[in-house]
């Protein structure tokens, strides 16, 4: 009972500040004047004018616009930043508030073979952590389920929302399957205990291969007795569906796009530690890569100190599609200053930019429609009164998904508000 009420007492605070409200959906036309658009696709307009109409960017031009909409509301971006929405891979937000805290933890099921586990019924839109990551311009997020094997479905959700039906985008658009290792990493990484082969590592693969066998086979078969599993994995090799492979070294990532390449499944390779190794392998097999944090200390004790700052640089660099993840929940805050980190270590900013925008959205089937500032696409956008990309400036003052506008308060800033009222400045 003690313990009990220590977590209510820890609880409590979260539960009693305010909440934030959905945006609704845009009624009248919107004029962005005078900004600096980063549009997405390594291009930048220096005096962008963007007109939103029902929820879509209808116009972008570097001048003036014309014929705008009488009723059209005006805002003025004058030497302020423009960019797409920031798209947050290989996430748990939404599916987890406190990890000390199981019952806010909806991440992991048990089990090897869980192809038919949803993410998106999970996803929690009246998460405290949301909000947060939001007012740093992140705006979407890839969910994904945790754990050993096949994991799940992953979804492409919106960070606001009165539900899950409502901030889904793309539901389902993936499966997460865990590459085994074939070295094992003893110790943890405060105490690391140095690496020992995995001797069942041939015998794991050969299970997975038989196993996206069987389902290839019952996906050609459409046996009349359903299987759940078998189902959620048919429209892997219909190309509906990603494969993502969480596998970090050079072998790994070799073997498991061999055997994605097999069964006539497209791949993509989350972690990539190792993936600068294999550009050109990548490129030639059309595989894109969802790397770790840049800011991450090297896992091999012969590598460089600032390989991780290095690795998407130069997979960009190669023609690799690729896309910075910060993975996690609540240090996707921190997702535009790792990918500045990036930047600091010779990756092109608007190449950065693309990472972190049009790259997830290609890698997730959704760029027709996400991704970057053009005309036809959802009106979702921010603007920031700085760099995004460096801590030091990001500051975003407005935000839009699909054109509702986006209340950037948040748990952090309510609370910096309460204690600036006791505590004013000069008393």
């Amino acid at each position: 009972m003690k313990f009990i009420n220590i977590i209510l007492l820890f609880l409590l605070p979260m539960g009693l500040t305010a909440q934030i409200i959905p945006g609704s959906a845009q009624q009248t036309p919107i004029l962005i004047e005078g900004g600096i658009a980063h549009l997405g696709t390594g291009k930048v307009l220096d005096n962008a004018h963007i007109l939103i109409e029902d929820g879509k960017i209808s116009r972008v031009a570097n001048q003036k616009i014309e014929d705008v909409p009488a009723n059209a509301e005006r805002i003025n971006a004058t030497g302020k930043h423009i960019y797409p929405g920031f798209i947050a891979m290989n996430t748990r937000l939404g599916l987890v508030d406190i990890d000390a805290v199981r019952a806010t933890r909806d991440f992991r099921e048990v089990g090897q073979r869980n192809p038919h586990v949803r993410a998106l019924i999970a996803y929690n839109t009246d998460s405290k952590i949301l909000p947060t990551v939001r007012s740093n311009g992140v705006l979407l997020a890839q969910v994904c389920p945790e754990g050993n094997g096949i994991s799940g479905q992953s979804s492409l959700m919106a960070l606001d929302g009165w539900n899950w039906e409502d901030a889904v985008i793309a539901a389902d658009e993936g499966i997460h399957l865990v590459w085994p290792n074939d070295f094992r990493r003893m110790g943890w990484w405060a105490e690391p205990g140095g690496i020992k082969k995995n001797e069942k590592y041939e015998e794991q693969k050969a299970e997975i291969e038989d196993y996206f066998e069987q389902a290839k086979a019952y996906a050609a078969d459409q046996p009349e007795v359903k299987d759940l599993r078998m189902e959620s994995m048919k429209d892997l090799f219909n190309g509906k569906k990603k494969l993502y492979i969480h596998t970090d070294g050079a072998k790994t990532i070799e073997s498991a796009v061999l055997m994605a390449k097999r069964q006539g499944v497209s791949p993509v390779i989350v972690g990539g530690e190792d993936a600068w190794q294999m550009a050109g392998f990548l490129k030639t097999n059309g595989v894109s890569v969802v790397l770790h944090p840049p800011q991450s200390l090297p896992n091999h004790s012969d590598a460089h100190i600032d390989q991780p700052y290095k690795t998407a640089g130069i997979l960009a660099s190669a023609g690799v599609t690729v896309a910075i993840s910060q993975g996690e929940s609540w240090q996707n805050f921190n997702l535009p200053f790792q990918t500045g980190q990036a930047v600091a270590f010779g990756m092109d900013p608007e190449a950065a930019i693309q990472a972190i925008t049009l790259n997830p959205a290609k890698i997730m089937g959704v760029e027709k429609k996400l991704g970057s500032i053009s005309a036809g696409k959802d009106a979702t956008l921010f603007i920031c009164a700085g760099d995004a990309l460096d801590m030091r400036t990001n500051n975003v003052t407005e935000a839009w998904i699909a054109g509702r506008k986006v209340d950037l308060d948040n748990h952090h800033k309510i609370m910096a508000r309460k204690y600036e009222a006791k505590y004013p400045k000069g008393r």
